[in-house]
């Protein structure tokens, strides 16, 4: 039985009560199998764990708990588990550290303070994982390094190899050049995580949230019930976290949830659970019924194709027809000049672009074997035209069907 195409788990993801008592049973037995199945077979694994989790009310470190956090992963690596670590926290140990009661507003003071603050974490980390006998290493990082092939290889060498020597490689945004995630209070290192999960295709990412995980409406209101399993994020789940009177997406939840999807549709699973339970990621990896949990969409995804189309970022996109579109996801065909209708951005040969339908939405990434002003030309031509227009047929293909990723972005 595959209990990830249940439906009687699909109806208790979204929040609706099973009809019967039995289904109920039913649905909580399969459940637990289900997390225990992925709870055994989990030997790669990522820990995103959040500033609000790591910090104290007035924004300063919190030592306690990263010492327990230490010796949570610390015993889960014991087991022989691989276990690699994206903390947030750089701003918070520098407030700590200069006395500072408030958080910076201006950017460049928010930069200094991370910058002293980063110090401050990793010396935190090493004391905490000393005590267990363990090592870390160190790796700051942004989206950007992530974007060029060669980087991205060296990258995930590196994280393969702290792990050979058996250290717990700690991950964190590069605060000091990385303007937006200081801006926030949530969102890049969500995503920074889905990307390393990714990245070293871990079978599973534990993402420490302030609160237990993913409800059906807000958190505050005691009508609001935790959403044990998420079968597939679609609409229904993001309503879960958009204001009902503005409509737009609110929290920290909301770039979790981005993140779930990215790492869902690379093929792994992904638990959003409380960082403040002190035996969190042993108790999940127990297999208990903790948090959220979000399948697996389809099989794993090859490494080409996970920095394709999950990992680096687009440079422009190109608007297709409903012809070629069906091609492309139905069909499994490569992009031909005459199925593309627009383009958007200055991009050039080998450059990702997102390719996305007639509504603007986005639903595959890949390698452009044209440049911009090339591929403008030659827009809607049969393949045995374009010589005629740009002299030569250096392509048949606009993304060839190999350097292509279908992704299941939002509708």
């Amino acid at each position: 039985m595959d209990l990830r195409r249940s439906p009687t788990l699909g109806a208790t993801a979204h929040g609706n009560e099973p009809i019967t008592r039995l289904e109920h049973a039913i649905a909580a037995f399969m459940t637990d199998l289900l997390r225990q199945e992925i709870a055994a077979t989990s030997h790669l694994i990522v820990v995103k764990v959040g500033t609000r989790v790591l910090t104290r009310d007035d924004g300063s470190l919190n030592e306690e708990r990263i010492a327990r956090l230490a010796e949570d992963l610390s015993a889960v690596a014991d087991t022989g588990r691989r276990v690699v670590l994206v903390s947030s926290g750089a701003v918070g140990a520098g407030m700590g550290r200069l006395g500072l009661s408030k958080r910076p507003t201006d950017l460049a003071t928010l930069q200094a303070v991370a910058a002293i603050g980063q110090a401050r974490l990793i010396e935190t980390y090493e004391g905490a994982f000393r005590r267990h006998n363990r090592h870390v290493g160190q790796v700051l990082l942004t989206a950007g390094d992530l974007d060029h092939r060669t980087s991205y290889l060296n990258v995930r060498n590196t994280l393969l190899a702290l792990l050979e020597f058996g250290a717990i490689p700690i991950i964190n945004e590069n605060d000091t050049v990385a303007v937006d995630e200081l801006l926030t209070t949530f969102g890049d290192n969500d995503r920074l995580a889905a990307m390393v999960t990714n990245l070293i295709r871990a079978s599973l990412l534990v993402i420490l949230s302030d609160i237990e995980g993913l409800y059906n409406g807000d958190p505050k209101d005691p009508a609001s019930r935790l959403v044990s399993t998420v079968p597939k994020i679609d609409e229904t789940v993001y309503e879960f976290v958009r204001d009902k009177a503005t409509g737009l997406s609110k929290g920290g939840m909301a770039s979790k949830l981005e993140a779930a999807r990215l790492c869902t549709s690379g093929g792994e699973n992904v638990i959003i659970a409380s960082g403040r339970r002190e035996t969190v990621v042993r108790d999940v990896l127990a297999g208990q019924p903790l948090g959220t949990l979000f399948l697996a969409q389809g099989k794993s995804v090859t490494p080409w194709k996970r920095w394709i189309g999950l990992t680096a970022q687009p440079r422009g996109k190109v608007r297709v027809d409903d012809g070629a579109r069906k091609a492309i996801v139905e069909d499994g065909r490569s992009l031909l000049a005459i199925g593309v209708v627009e383009l958007e951005g200055k991009f050039q040969k080998g450059d990702i672009v997102s390719v996305i339908d007639g509504e603007g939405r986005e639903f595959a990434r890949g390698l452009t074997n044209y440049r911009w002003e090339d591929l403008d030309r030659i827009k809607r031509l049969k393949s045995d035209q374009i010589a005629q227009v740009l002299g030569r047929l250096p392509y048949k293909a606009v993304i060839h069907r190999d350097n292509m990723a279908v992704v299941r972005g939002r509708a």
